[in-house]
C-alpha cells in the first residue's frame, strides 16, 4: 500500500551499463513495472558478476524492488537522469507475494527490496 510519508526519489541510472565493484562487476538489465493489488510496482533486474574475488568467480540474476510508483519520470535531476517518487514496500506480508511472483516471472535468484 503506498504510504506518501515514506515517499523516495529513485533516480534511473542507464541500463546494461557495467559498474565495476571491489569483486567484480554488476549491472542493471532491465527497468520493469507491474501491477499488484491496484499499484503499480517498479522492480530492476541485475546481474553480478564476480571475477576478481579471492575465493573464485561465479555470478547471480537478482531483482531489486524500489516500491510502488507514486509519479512515474516526473522530472529530471542535474544529472539529466529521470527521477521518480517511489513508495517502499513496507508490508512483510506484501513484500512476501511480490517476492514470488518476481521470482517466477523473472527466474532470479535474489528479491531485494
Amino acid at each position: 500500500m503506498i504510504n506518501s510519508k515514506k515517499n523516495i526519489v529513485f533516480i534511473h541510472e542507464p541500463l546494461n551499463t557495467p559498474v565495476q565493484a571491489i569483486g567484480g562487476q554488476y549491472m542493471f538489465i532491465k527497468e520493469g513495472r507491474m501491477i499488484y493489488k491496484s499499484n503499480e510496482i517498479l522492480y530492476l533486474i541485475g546481474c553480478a558478476l564476480f571475477d576478481n574475488t579471492c575465493c573464485g568467480t561465479g555470478g547471480v540474476g537478482y531483482a531489486i524492488i524500489p516500491g510502488y510508483i507514486v509519479k512515474w519520470k516526473n522530472g529530471i535531476n542535474e544529472q539529466g537522469k529521470h527521477i521518480s517518487i517511489i513508495s517502499p514496500v513496507t508490508s512483510l506480508d506484501e513484500q512476501k507475494e511480490i517476492h514470488k511472483i518476481i521470482m517466477q516471472k523473472e527466474k532470479v535468484f535474489q528479491v531485494q527490496f
